[in-house]
């Protein structure tokens, strides 16, 4: 598994439907640079079992991520019709109708190669045959993506393990303290609670208030 963290995003550019049904063509991460920062994440398939919630969770903060200039974008090997038609469903009969952010199309799981979550990979076989290994779908990665275009944060879960919203949030709150302050946040730091200078000094003076 890469590790991205520190290296720029991958590029791409795919189908995508944005706004809860509109579909466009030529969907990339790069519309953001320089403006938002961007919370990029896999999830294996529509119309599964853990993905629902973990969507319609996304979709319940996303005024949370608003506050913080952050911009949320899910991914799958679906199809844009795939998407429109999980989009348009009600959520009592599976779907995730409500849910606005954009979901990128993967179905040839090139972008899935690219940030290292593809659960299987390509081989060719004795006849020179390509085949692929594996499940054909994406490991639950998440990326978060300065506003530079930097991944600084990456955490890839297997298909059963959902994610928590308020961690991914919390994250984005000490990166963005970190940014403005030049201070470092240490362990389960929340906004509005003591940072540390990342000297000797500093952590001298965090873990004896702590004591």
């Amino acid at each position: 598994m890469s590790v991205l963290v520190g290296k720029k995003a991958p590029v791409f550019q795919a189908p995508a439907v944005v706004n809860g049904g509109e579909i466009v063509e030529n969907f990339s991460l790069d519309q953001y640079l320089g403006k938002k920062y961007v919370v990029f994440f896999f999830y294996p398939a529509d119309f599964t079992f853990v993905c629902p919630t973990e969507l319609i969770a996304f979709q319940a903060k996303l005024a949370e991520f608003e506050k913080r200039n952050t911009i949320v974008v899910g991914c799958s090997v679906d199809s844009q019709y795939s998407h429109w038609q999980w989009l348009n469903t009600e959520r009592n009969h599976g779907g995730i109708k409500g849910v606005t952010y954009p979901l990128v199309v993967d179905q040839s799981k090139a972008i899935a190669m690219a940030y290292d979550v593809l659960a299987g990979s390509y081989d060719l076989s004795p006849n020179n045959d390509l085949v692929f290994t594996g499940t054909p779908m994406a490991y639950r990665g998440l990326f978060l993506i300065d506003l530079n275009g930097m991944v600084q944060h990456q955490v890839v879960n297997n298909f059963p393990l959902g994610r928590s919203v308020n961690e991914v949030l919390r994250l984005i709150d000490a990166l963005q303290f970190s940014e403005k302050h030049g201070e470092v946040c240490p362990a389960d730091w929340h906004q509005g609670e003591e940072a540390l200078k990342p000297t000797h000094e500093g952590i001298s003076k965090y873990l004896g208030k702590k004591s």
